[in-house]
């Protein structure tokens, strides 16, 4: 019987609904921030449980563990990890415009170096986020939602009073899109934000008069100023950005170049790397200008310092530095986050529009709460102040009442049965009363010092105070525009307490023109080891130590200085290195493996052949493999701008043997692994291009391949050790290319 409990289904539809919530699920739940409050989940459920803590900017710190592990108990079962990484981000003032917590301890530096672990740490809020952040959670200004495990409730939403997407900015990388936001003004997000609060058909041109870009709390110069509309129309584009340097002069009449500010996408490991990138300038010999470089940076700010000669140019050196390192670098805005629960790419007046909104709709509940609260203390004063009128008949009640029921009845509904009255005329008056039920209540808990005089004019003192507020209140509510400037003046007040100076600076500069020193063009001689190990020296120092570079290395050649050098490999490759890259120096200088300097790995392919191209130009070169596959390539067309390309095709299962430049040979000797020889003319090798197989120079039998490859002249006599003999390659009978050979005997 089949069980009715089993639920065929498509299993692609399954997977891609699946696949969809999970998508979703890390979209709005963790990777996005939310429009209204800039902040994402991890985020919020940080600040709102330091605030559950008690945490406050004015009261001791506490652990980081204490926040990290409360706040994953209760709202964010992710892992303590992030719940640290966000922590420490909202308190590192050089990630974030507006630090929202307050760190002590070591949470990590502007160079790389990560915080301490979370138990040696300790935070707290700051002022700013306390109050314009958190201060009205307790109005009912947003809706809580269940966390998790619906044990706890927690706010959907923050009650920021600020456009915080735009002060703090915000990056996140979520399932399909991210988000990157780029950091702004404090004072100038609140400028903008009064004027489409004032105006809200104000357009972005005319918003960007209060905010000209975004403000990197790192500093640095922005420009691309005339791009700046584009993107905040639009919401993504590309922010170009540079590091500030200025030029002090050292003694000596040296030029020092300092570098005081960094572009925002530089921090971190970053600028280990710069460091590194400006060192190598020097070692590549791509300047000649460096004399040291040393990172004086501190607390107090950047400050890295290069020493440069007394005849540099210093102008083209900083357009170099801007050119080939990170100094200057590109932002990619792409202001995407959550809007109505779904992500969606926004502009700056958009960001705007949705903040001011969410301000208006807080206002709104935070009034309406704080209405109700009156018109309910209003109630109870009026009645309290009606009840000291009339005291001594409210005390006759009490008196002659039974319990407290009896006594209240007659206070709200004029039921005076049961009641001792005095007189007729009480019993009368008492029936008249008509209080509420709320006035009841406060008459009968009513203490008898309310009865002195000066208590009873600060009633009335506070009942003229809440008529006051209920006026006030009921006006924001009625009129927009009394909201309006209720809301104006908590961003004033904001504004002016904690507005900062801009820090980045907005300009437009044409594009970093280098102009690169021509090269003195000289002769220098290439020098490998055994080991791959090359450099280059002058001449003169090898012509002081030639007997000892011809001995000691493998390759030994001249070239330029300003040339290539062509590395040939057994797997068919050329590699293309310049000789630049190597390092020129003394003849013991130990050099640097040529994988390094190319795309060549010792581990995967052996070297055949190294030349200097310049030498390949003019003559051909001779190609023989395993399977005795011969040809003859044109130098030239090694002459290549690519670092690495195919020197030849080969057969599946082959193999390069050798590569040579043909000068002077007049007979190649091909010597197979089962002893046979094979001596014929270097003529009778075709010449082919560098993409062609070749052709067979030597019948071999199926288990058989070339070993070795030998040149010789005519009338010059040249011998091999070959087993216990010397053998004269010049005695070897001459044949034809294509035969078998001949089988010559070891001993």
């Amino acid at each position: 019987m089949e069980d009715n409990r089993i639920i065929k289904t498509e299993y692609s539809e399954v997977m891609q609904k699946s696949y969809v919530d999970y998508a979703m699920s890390v979209i709005i739940a963790r990777a996005l921030p939310d429009v209204r409050d800039g902040l994402k989940p991890v985020q919020r459920r940080t600040l709102y449980d330091m605030y559950e803590l008690g945490i406050r900017y004015d009261r001791p710190y506490r652990k980081s563990a204490r926040i990290v592990g409360d706040t994953m108990g209760k709202y964010h079962p992710h892992g303590d990890s992030s719940i640290y990484e966000a922590l420490v981000v909202m308190s590192q003032d050089f990630k974030k415009g507006l630090p929202l917590i307050d760190g002590h301890g070591n949470f990590g530096n502007i160079e790389g170096d990560g915080a301490a672990a979370m138990r040696y740490t300790e935070a707290r809020l700051e002022r700013i986020t306390q109050e314009a952040f958190l201060s009205d959670l307790d109005k009912d200004v947003v809706d809580f939602i269940p966390n998790f495990d619906e044990t706890e409730r927690e706010p959907s939403v923050l009650p920021v009073k600020v456009p915080n997407l735009l002060i703090n900015g915000s990056e996140g990388i979520a399932v399909g899109m991210a988000t990157s936001i780029p950091p702004h003004n404090l004072a100038e997000v609140i400028d903008a934000t009064k004027a489409y609060m004032l105006d809200e058909n104000i357009t972005t041109r005319e918003l960007m008069r209060y905010i000209k870009g975004p403000d990197f709390p790192t500093g640095g110069i922005v420009i691309n100023e005339d791009d700046m509309l584009d993107i905040y129309e639009t919401g993504s584009g590309k922010i170009k950005l540079r590091g500030k340097v200025e030029i002090e002069k050292a003694k000596g009449g040296k030029t020092n170049l300092v570098i005081t500010e960094i572009p925002y996408t530089m921090i971190g490991a970053n600028i280990g790397k710069f460091l590194m990138d400006v060192a190598s300038l020097a070692e590549t010999k791509k300047t000649q200008d460096i004399l040291d470089i040393t990172n004086q940076s501190s607390k107090e700010g950047i400050r890295i310092v290069i020493e440069l000669r007394k005849d540099a140019d210093v102008e083209n050196f900083k357009n170099m530095l801007f050119k080939k390192t990170r100094l200057e670098d590109t932002f990619g805005v792409n202001m995407l986050a959550i809007c109505d629960g779904r992500p969606e790419t926004m502009g700056l007046k958009q960001i705007i529009s949705e903040s001011v909104r969410f301000q208006y709709e807080v206002a709104a509940r935070k009034y309406k709460n704080l209405l109700e609260k009156e018109l309910d203390r209003k109630e109870i004063q009026e009645g309290l102040i009606k009840a000291c009128n009339v005291i001594d008949l409210i005390i006759e009640i009490l008196r002659g009442s039974k319990d407290r029921t009896m006594a209240r009845t007659c206070l709200v509904e004029g039921k005076t049965e049961g009641i001792k009255f005095k007189s007729k005329e009480s019993k009368v008056m008492a029936a008249q009363l008509c209080f509420s039920e709320k006035q009841a209540n406060a008459i009968l808990d009513m203490r008898l010092y309310k009865l002195i005089g000066l208590e009873i004019e600060a009633l009335i003192n506070e009942h003229e105070e809440t008529m006051a507020n209920i006026y006030r209140y009921e006006d924001i509510l009625a009129r927009r525009d009394s909201m309006a400037q209720v809301i104006i003046n908590e961003l004033d007040k904001i504004k002016d307490q904690y507005q900062k100076k801009r820090k980045t600076q907005i300009t437009n500069a044409g594009e970093a023109v280098y102009v690169e020193k021509k090269i003195e063009e000289m002769d220098i001689v290439f020098l490998m080891d055994r080991f791959g190990y090359a450099r280059t020296i002058d001449m003169p120092t090898y012509e002081r130590n030639k007997e000892a570079a011809d001995t000691e290395n493998r390759y030994v050649f001249q070239c330029k200085n300003t040339g290539k050098i062509c590395l040939f490999t057994n797997t068919g490759q050329l590699h293309t290195l310049k000789v630049m890259d190597l390092p020129f120096g003394k003849f013991r200088d130990k050099g640097v493996p040529v994988d390094n300097v190319s795309n060549y790995d010792s581990a995967k392919e052996t070297l055949i052949y190294a030349a200097s191209q310049s030498e390949l130009n003019l003559y051909r070169v001779i190609f023989a493999t395993r399977q005795a596959m011969l040809k003859v390539v044109d130098g030239g067309e090694f002459d290549v701008a690519k670092r690495t390309v195919a020197a030849t095709k080969l057969l599946d299962g082959d193999e390069v043997v050798s590569v040579v430049a043909y000068k002077e040979q007049r007979n190649i000797i091909l010597q197979s692994k089962a002893g046979y020889f094979l001596r014929f003319a270097v003529e009778e090798i075709p010449e082919k291009k560098k993409g062609a197989i070749g052709v067979r120079g030597m019948r071999l039998n199926a288990t058989d391949e070339i070993e070795a490859v030998y040149y010789s002249q005519n009338a010059v006599e040249q011998s091999i050790p070959y087993g216990n003999k010397e053998l004269e390659l010049n005695k070897i009978k001459l044949g034809k290319r294509d035969g078998k050979g001949v089988k010559v005997r070891q001993s």
